[in-house]
């Protein structure tokens, strides 16, 4: 029987930085490729890099964990690399650099062990290279990283010129707020005790350091709580649902707020047009013990048989930009033409629901995307569809004044509640149909 290969988790690191960067697979998917203890290898691209061995549930972990660092911090670390690099090295190369240095620079993993883990990742005629580099930097430490404009290396320029033109000077202080590991929020089933070391938040929640392992905290087999970032709960939390409403949650995957929805005693029918998704959101609820008509269908086309609903909540799918500090990967998959694409696909989503909404009814629009096109640009065409401003007040939303915006609807970003750890970029608007 050969020998395991070295080093898993850096293996697992760049499997993981190559599906991102060259194949431009989302990193979570990326992840759950991976070869685990106990599961069957999965067949690959030609070409495509490998970790080796299945791996441990530590490994994996630790993995995920480098390959996030190296995303979140690419542009600095490249920039570190750069006056010791002749020409552009091959792809593989380039990851086993970047692990390197993000180990040596941001994780603090003693220099032997960095250097050597990442010429072990690399191809014979590369070592000395790697080695090399890596020893270069090394001496220079985390030093090495002062001086730079870190915020706008680690920005994609078109995400950065868009932000700009938003938020103005705000735009270093999201993208600061990128380059940190965000911490674990949860919510709460009615009645369920949180489990230790977390801080509540003032506008409902909890939070645990970054790194928290959920699934070894009390509770988490019992259906007590689920993962859900402070942000992404204020819409359901807006929509306040009551006892008995018929209320339909659209695009409901991977089922938070469905979950606060159902645990109002609201019938809450959620749709999702993903069948993997899908199941996803029914084990969800099932761990939560919490109950809703699962509807597998394109929330723009399904028509519930012609029946219309109390409140509706479409958190519509989006390009994601706000939560870049949970999934570093996003501007690395993401694009401009995407801002345009995502938008229309959100005004399908808009009418359709608006047209399931019964009169006097409410609706609650509601996206993860920093970009105004995905947000503020929606008002005008949702007044269009007879759906009338409901706006948002300070006082539903404790700790957050400073997201309500003048027109009545609701902006967090990255940097809010920076002192205790961010949150979530999220748009949202409450309306009540005429």
């Amino acid at each position: 029987m050969a020998n395991p290969p070295q080093n898993p988790a850096r293996r697992a690191a760049a499997a993981l930085l190559d599906a991102v960067l060259v194949r431009h697979r989302p990193l979570e998917e990326a992840l759950d490729a991976l070869p685990t203890d106990g599961k069957p290898h999965k067949v690959r691209g030609k070409g495509e890099a490998r970790p080796g061995a299945a791996l441990s549930p530590r490994d994996k972990a630790a993995g995920h964990r480098i390959a996030a660092a190296v995303l979140r911090r690419a542009g600095s670390l490249d920039a570190v690399l750069e006056p010791f690099l002749r020409r552009e090295p091959p792809p593989a190369v380039r990851h086993a650099l970047r692990i390197g240095a993000a180990e040596l620079l941001l994780l603090g993993t003693p220099p032997h062990a960095a250097v050597g883990s990442a010429v072990d990742l690399v191809p014979a005629p590369f070592a000395g290279l790697v080695n090399a580099v890596l020893r270069r930097v090394a001496e220079a430490g985390p030093a090495a990283l002062e001086g730079l404009d870190a915020e706008r290396l680690d920005t994609p320029g078109w995400l950065w010129t868009a932000w700009h033109a938003a938020y103005g000077p705000a735009v270093r202080a999201i993208a600061a707020a990128h380059r940190v590991e965000a911490p674990l929020d949860l919510s709460l089933k009615p009645g369920a005790a949180a489990p230790e070391g977390g801080e509540e938040l003032p506008a409902g929640g909890w939070r645990y350091p970054a790194g928290t392992r959920v699934t070894e905290l009390p509770g988490f087999a019992e259906g007590a709580f689920w993962v859900q970032d402070a942000a992404a709960a204020l819409p359901a939390r807006l929509l306040a649902a009551r006892p008995g409403e018929r209320v339909a949650d659209l695009c409901a995957a991977p089922g938070g707020k469905t979950a606060q929805l159902a645990a109002t005693g609201a019938q809450v029918w959620a749709v999702e047009r993903d069948p993997k998704r899908a199941a996803r959101l029914r084990e969800n609820l099932d761990r939560l013990k919490l109950p809703a008509e699962l509807v597998v269908a394109d929330a723009a086309q399904w028509d519930a048989g012609g029946a219309q609903f109390d409140a509706i909540l479409l958190d519509a799918p989006c390009t994601a930009t706000g939560t870049i500090r949970r999934h570093p990967d996003v501007p690395y998959l993401k694009r401009p033409k995407d801002v345009p694409s995502a938008a229309g696909l959100q005004r399908s989503l808009l009418e359709a629901a608006a047209k399931r909404l019964a009169p006097g009814g409410r609706l609650v629009f509601a996206t993860c995307s920093l970009q105004p096109e995905e947000g503020e640009g929606h008002l005008a065409a949702a007044q269009a569809l007879g759906l009338i401003p409901d706006p948002v007040r300070a006082e539903e939303v404790p700790g957050l004044a400073a997201a309500v915006t003048p027109a009545g609807t609701l902006r967090t970003r990255p940097d809010l509640w920076a002192e205790r750890g961010g949150m979530d970029g999220f748009f949202v608007a409450r309306f009540r149909k005429a």
